[in-house]
């Protein structure tokens, strides 16, 4: 995927409104492909298929993971319209990636890819950043599995969809979570049930809503920020409004 595909983790960074208005990107090489429709729960491609072809996720979206040993499924990433799937790659998918819900993408063969790239200048460069994203995400999903607790991960999954918004640094923000429960639990290594429960304890704590089956509310954007642990991007009213909120981890 055009995120950490080699490391298997995944960032929200391209917005699907530019497609039309940069002709160079790399969204523009899809635009004349035929669109591909995939009904929830249909697959992609499989962990070890050859990878002939790029994706551009047109709507929807996929969930990316991996069977380990014991059976148990990683989700490593989610992916959404306007994402690439399979730039970092070179002969073989590193993981599966499946629809979460009614899903339309474009292929692009990998070989016309790779010429294009070479020929562009324009390209390369945009090549070039995005990987550089995909390995800051990678970082920071490395710090969410390994540092954070339940609450601090399933806040920083919430901020993360969040984000992906031009308005996400306010109140009464809507987040879009198409994913189920055992998705996000499979993607923060947690169970359902802490995930659930974490989820049912922010919005006792008035920090979130239901807005629906796949919405929720974000009602006190600061203290989820800080919730998250990642609190230094609060400025200094809203430390003063949230200072209290510390105090309510668990």
């Amino acid at each position: 995927m055009l995120r950490a595909d080699n490391i298997h983790y995944a960032k929200e960074f391209t917005n699907p409104a530019l497609r039309d208005a940069e002709p160079n990107c790399l969204q523009a090489l899809f635009s004349k492909q035929p669109t591909e429709h995939l009904a929830a729960g249909q697959s992609l491609f499989f962990e070890g298929d050859v990878a002939k072809h790029l994706f551009e996720v047109v709507e929807g979206s996929l969930r990316i993971f991996k069977i380990i040993s014991d059976g148990r499924r990683v989700i490593t990433g989610f992916l959404h319209a306007g994402d690439i799937v399979g730039v970092s790659l070179r002969n073989h998918y590193l993981y599966s990636a499946e629809a979460i819900g009614d899903t339309k993408v474009r292929r692009f063969s990998r070989k016309a890819f790779e010429a294009e790239v070479s020929n562009s200048q324009d390209l390369r460069p945009e090549v070039f950043a995005r990987l550089c994203d995909e390995m800051a995400a990678a970082q920071d999903q490395m710090v969410l599995l390994s540092c954070k607790n339940a609450e601090e991960r399933v806040c920083t999954f919430v901020l993360k969809q969040l984000r992906r918004k031009p308005d996400h640094n306010r109140s009464n923000a809507i987040v879009e979570l198409p994913m189920t429960r055992l998705d996000i639990a499979d993607y923060l290594g947690l169970t359902i049930e802490t995930v659930s429960r974490t989820m049912t304890k922010l919005a006792n704590k008035g920090i979130l809503v239901s807005a629906g089956r796949h919405c929720v509310r974000i009602m006190k954007y600061g203290m989820l920020v800080q919730l998250s642990g990642d609190d230094d991007e609060c400025d200094g009213d809203e430390r003063g409004l949230i200072a209290y909120a510390g105090g309510q981890r668990h």
